[in-house]
């Protein structure tokens, strides 16, 4: 059996940073990963980023080295990714801040608002249904991260958890201050309004769930495979005959639906710029499944049927 052997150079300086002798053929690129971290102990393997060109794509964790365009003597370069935390710390972060904040705003707690709204409550039962809403969805998020999302990536750079807690905490502190302030008004359709919003609202969340339940189906414990998301018995899941990111054109409704049920603007802004960002994750998904799959349906559309 022909053995490798492996070279891995700094992406930037072109520098001999490790020589790796005798490497196995069927050796994963994970594994030179673990090989490289023990010469190097302050590059652990998730913040390592091995590529065959210098400013070419990182090469995944499963790729084989036999499988490979190299030779016998072959040459990788290295990238510091730098530090990096767990997708599942960070949701666990994102999504707890919303859901605290809100409540603060929500029990008006002292230095929010006048001395003398501390802790009362307001006369309008709309903005206990919104808390209830909000506060739903955000212990939805947080249960669906701890027993429901397989990640195919362990982690992602620490510097994101900032931009990630600023996000959704800021949004969340604008939208809770309005909507429990105690010169809210509520909506101009009033009762008419609000269940039709709650309507909707619910629908799509427990079509959300539907969508991360079934993906989640589609990827065994410990796996990284990638399959077509096709609908299954549950009826909420038919949109995949029409949508890749189903999940994403649930949580747009669901915002949506709470933009009714609120008629406040930051949440209309809110929901403006999810659905901006969403758009891009699912024409990103969508442009992926359209690369990997010959067979992908040409029906669907990324998150909006027909449209976008």
């Amino acid at each position: 059996m022909k053995h490798y052997e492996v070279e891995i150079l700094d992406a930037k300086t072109k520098d001999k940073l490790c020589f790796l002798d005798k490497v196995e053929p069927n050796a994963t690129i994970g594994e030179i990963k673990s090989m490289f971290h023990k010469s190097h102990p302050q590059w652990y393997p998730a913040r390592q980023s091995i590529r065959l060109d210098p400013k070419g794509k990182s090469l995944k964790d499963e790729d084989v080295l036999q499988h490979l365009p190299v030779g016998t003597t072959a040459t990788f370069y290295f990238r510091d990714l730098g530090a990096q935390i767990s997708w599942v710390t960070v949701f666990l972060t994102e999504y707890t801040g919303p859901l605290v904040i809100y409540l603060m705003f929500y029990f008006r707690v002292p230095f929010i608002y006048a001395p003398k709204y501390d802790f009362t409550t307001s006369k309008h039962w709309v903005v206990h249904l919104a808390c209830m809403c909000h506060s739903f969805h955000y212990v939805k998020r947080l249960l669906e991260t701890l027993f429901v999302h397989r990640f195919s990536h362990g982690t992602m750079p620490l510097r994101n958890i900032f931009k990630n807690c600023t996000y959704y905490w800021g949004f969340a502190a604008w939208m809770a201050y309005y909507i429990n302030h105690p010169l809210y008004t509520p909506p101009i359709y009033g009762e008419q309004q609000i269940r039709l919003a709650l309507i909707v609202f619910l629908f799509c969340q427990i079509g959300n769930f539907s969508i991360h339940v079934a993906l989640r189906n589609l990827r065994p414990p410990g796996s990284k495979t990638r399959k077509i998301p096709y609908p299954t018995k549950n009826p909420f899941t038919w949109i995949f005959l029409l949508v890749s990111c189903p999940n994403y054109t649930y949580e747009l409704g669901s915002w949506l639906g709470f933009t009714l049920m609120t008629q406040c603007l930051p949440v209309a802004f809110f929901t403006l710029v999810g659905f901006i960002q969403m758009t891009v994750w699912a024409k990103g998904k969508h442009r992926s499944y359209l690369k990997e799959f010959r067979d992908y349906p040409p029906l669907r559309s990324p998150i909006l049927p027909f449209v976008l």
